[in-house]
């Protein structure tokens, strides 16, 4: 890609990203307002303190208010924002600034993340061509453009952390990117989703050593973000928080294209045949399906079925990959553990795949067989989130759900089931060509980490 073009797509995304701040967004938008003020004014009071039994925080703004599940990363970056929007509105009133404020962060995240893969890939690929490639699969992608500015999901603010620690940790600096994955985690949990590669490539790069090192980072890290709650006696309370990630996901899948939602359209759709017929089949799906009510019905608990296959499959792909020591297979890994998570789990939202986009795109980069795969995953996550928001609530286009005849959020779903197959034998092929081939057979560039 030629640097005058590069140029123009760079201004291009950033127009887009910029015009669609004042949308408003997705459903947890309202909630980031809730807690930019809650953090602004009293962030170690956000998940309550003290009581016996620990009692959970209520945040309050105004007639709002809600309860707080999030680390405490990413309550003191919104607490940045808070006290950054109290200086110029001391109020606090609801406004587009406030609006465009909850999602700036997302906003800088997104350009941290195409600066980090263009950087990564000139180094390593040695060709600024491959690099411009990389930053714009990124910044144009439709995926990270719905799911970014456009619809305020907050993915990018733990995606950045979390993809900069693999790369430190690729490159021989276990301390930064234990500290890195640390962060990525505090800030959203899905972060921990890049842990197996991250382990696997600490463990190449040094062993025992590194992953002591990386290890001691980490708990360092997490450490110095919960003193302030420790010393406030809100600790339990933010425990008591954290559990209701899994309480309160009582779906098979909530709107996310996976294994949960093809249940839900199979079981709604046999249940429904003696009123409708075949063309119970054809029905759009209303809403997500109750685990309780899937028990309920005879079936057994979906979760530790869910959870046992990701397990398989991951456990399945860092074997493939132990003896591979070059990033483009360890960017895979990560965004392999993705998907099988994404796809085979249970209670997945359909952001939740956004991850697994820019890790695609540093495989890719660097391994040309992966674009194929990055292209297909980008339109799944971005047509799985644009089917249920639009481009935003109550805006714009969304692709009609009978455009297929079948649902297309079925369709999509029985789609990325099959990606996830296409992926694991892709996967398994480019393992053995490293193993088996010369590196400058196949388009790899692979460095120690002292020579960077």
């Amino acid at each position: 890609m030629r640097s005058r073009l590069f140029v123009v797509a760079l201004v291009l995304g950033l127009a887009i990203r910029v015009a669609t701040l004042p949308l408003p967004g997705n459903d947890d938008v309202v909630a980031w307002k809730i807690w930019t003020y809650a953090a602004s004014h009293d962030v170690t009071g956000m998940y309550g303190v003290g009581g016996a039994p620990p009692t959970r925080g209520v945040v309050r703004w105004g007639e709002r208010w809600g309860t707080v599940n999030y680390p405490p990363v990413f309550l003191y970056e919104y607490a940045l924002v808070g006290r950054a929007y109290r200086l110029l509105f001391p109020a606090f009133p609801d406004t587009l600034p406030l609006l465009v404020a909850v999602k700036l962060p997302v906003l800088l995240a997104n350009m941290g993340l195409t600066w980090l893969l263009f950087r990564t890939i000139q180094r390593l690929s040695g060709s600024k061509d491959t690099a411009r490639w990389a930053a714009v699969a990124y910044w144009l992608n439709p995926a990270t453009l719905l799911g970014g500015e456009m619809l305020g999901y907050v993915e990018p603010l733990f995606t950045l952390p979390a993809v900069a620690g693999l790369i430190a940790a690729y490159l021989g600096r276990a301390w930064s990117g234990g500290a890195l994955m640390a962060a990525a985690v505090l800030t959203k949990p899905q972060g921990m989703l890049v842990g197996p590669a991250f382990a696997l490539v600490l463990w190449q790069t040094g062993g025992l050593a590194s992953i002591a090192r990386a290890g001691t980072a980490f708990v360092g890290t997490v450490l110095l973000a919960v003193l302030p709650f420790a010393a406030r006696g809100a600790l339990a309370n933010m425990w008591l928080a954290f559990g209701s990630f899994y309480e309160r996901r009582d779906t098979m899948s909530a709107f996310a294209a996976n294994i949960g939602w093809i249940i839900n359209w199979a079981l709604r759709s046999w249940l429904s045949l003696p009123q409708r017929g075949w063309a119970a089949f054809l029905q759009v799906v209303p809403r997500p399906l109750a685990i309780s009510r899937f028990r309920e019905l005879g079936y057994p608990n979906p979760r530790p079925i869910g959870t046992t296959l990701v397990l398989v499959a991951v456990g399945w792909a860092m074997w493939v990959a132990r003896h591979a020591r070059d990033l483009s297979v360890a960017a895979a890994l990560g965004a392999f553990t993705v998907h099988a998570f994404f796809v085979l789990n249970v209670g997945a939202h359909e952001n939740h795949q956004l991850l697994e986009v820019p890790l695609l795109v540093l495989a890719a980069a660097l391994r040309r067989r992966f674009r194929p795969l990055l292209v297909a995953v980008s339109v799944i996550v971005a047509l799985n989130i644009n089917f249920y928001y639009g481009i935003s609530l109550g805006w714009g286009w969304a692709i009609p759900r009978r455009i297929t005849g079948l649902d297309v959020s079925v369709v999509l779903a029985f789609a990325n089931v099959a990606v996830l197959v296409w992926f694991a034998r892709r996967f398994s092929k480019e393992v053995r060509l490293t193993d088996d081939t010369p590196m400058e057979h196949i388009g790899v560039n692979t460095f120690a980490a002292g020579s960077l």
